[in-house]
């Protein structure tokens, strides 16, 4: 395994895991992210006890107090932030960027004012020659973190960096698969969010596995239409960062998506569920890009539109699914 520093710019569960994996393998690792104070604590714990307390840093990572602290020496960085911090973290970070530095992601969805995908805005602020990849896929910090075995994609139109970093990043009870299906592996990460909202609904109102499991698979259908208008590989749906991610965070109540469904059926606002939740729910404004990106490209999406409705228009679950249930029959292909 290469020795070159990989930076981690995002101190929050994702970011912390994934350095924690890149430093198991005893790569040198730089932990940063825009919480001073929780910084500090981290550099005293030796571990994140506001995100994952059970896991321990190895001795290869440490904690970085400013941005170009992170960056010295660096080879690698790896952004782990919300989407909607996704952009300005990227122009924060531009003018410290040695030429020679390439840059990966873990960030999922799409942008919610311009509907982009992180790979366009990564592009439009860093420039088009630059090595660049996302990971994605159906994984769970804590179990990454307690080292329990996990798959996922790097994906990147550089078919050599995807490699190295799927070969770098692989251990034991990590695998990683490489794709250069960039664009696939973004859709299938920020529309399974929305989904995941669907399914905690779903399930809170007791809708039963049936329901569940329909919405799973009619949801993969409607993140395959979307994906192939905007030019993404089919078959990129049915695999990990498609079909696995989608089912992992619509069945397992880790994926805060799921729990912020959950909480609406409940009675919940949204506003009190993203509270109680405490952290990002990215599907809650995906809702809402996804809409506009689905519109603009001509995809009919009912399952999503009817997480949109519930979560920006007020309109009640119950009659949302009425609504989907009394739609026209029509085949199952389209």
């Amino acid at each position: 395994m290469s020795h070159a520093p990989v930076a981690v710019l995002g101190a929050g569960s994702w970011g912390t895991a994934l350095a924690v994996q890149f430093a198991r393998g005893g790569r040198p690792v730089s932990l940063w992210g825009r919480d001073a104070a929780l910084l500090s604590q981290l550099a005293a714990a030796r571990c994140n006890a506001r995100y994952l307390p059970e896991v321990p840093f190895p001795p290869a990572l440490r904690i970085a107090s400013t941005l170009p602290q992170a960056l010295a020496d660096a080879r690698d960085v790896l952004i782990a932030v919300p989407s909607q911090a996704f952009r300005a973290l990227l122009q924060q970070l531009a003018p410290h960027l040695a030429p020679a530095m390439q840059v990966a992601w873990a960030t999922k969805g799409f942008e919610l004012d311009s509907g982009k995908l992180p790979h366009q805005v990564a592009r439009e602020v860093l420039g088009a020659q630059r090595p660049m990849a996302v990971l994605s896929g159906p994984t769970f910090a804590r179990e990454v973190g307690a080292g329990l075995p996990t798959a996922m994609t790097i994906a990147s139109a550089d078919e050599a960096y995807a490699a190295t970093l799927a070969r770098e990043l692989s251990s034991a009870n990590f695998r990683a698969y490489t794709s250069t299906d960039i664009q696939g592996v973004e859709i299938g990460g920020a529309v399974k969010n929305a989904l995941a909202v669907g399914a905690g609904l779903s399930d809170g109102l007791g809708f039963g596995a049936n329901t569940r499991v329909a919405l799973i698979t009619r949801g993969l259908a409607e993140m395959t239409r979307l994906g192939v208008a905007l030019g993404a590989q089919p078959q990129t749906f049915i695999g990990l960062a498609g079909l696995g991610d989608l089912v992992l965070t619509c069945t397992d109540d880790q994926s805060r998506n799921r729990r912020f469904g959950l909480l609406l059926a409940a009675g919940h606002t949204p506003q009190a569920a993203l509270a109680q939740i405490g952290q990002a729910v990215e599907g809650y404004g995906a809702a809402r890009a996804i809409r506009t990106v689905a519109q603009r490209a001509g995809v009919e999406m009912p399952l999503c539109a009817m997480v949109y409705r519930v979560l920006h228009e007020g309109l009640p679950a119950r009659e949302a699914v009425r609504a989907l249930m009394s739609r026209p029959i029509r085949s199952e292909t389209e």
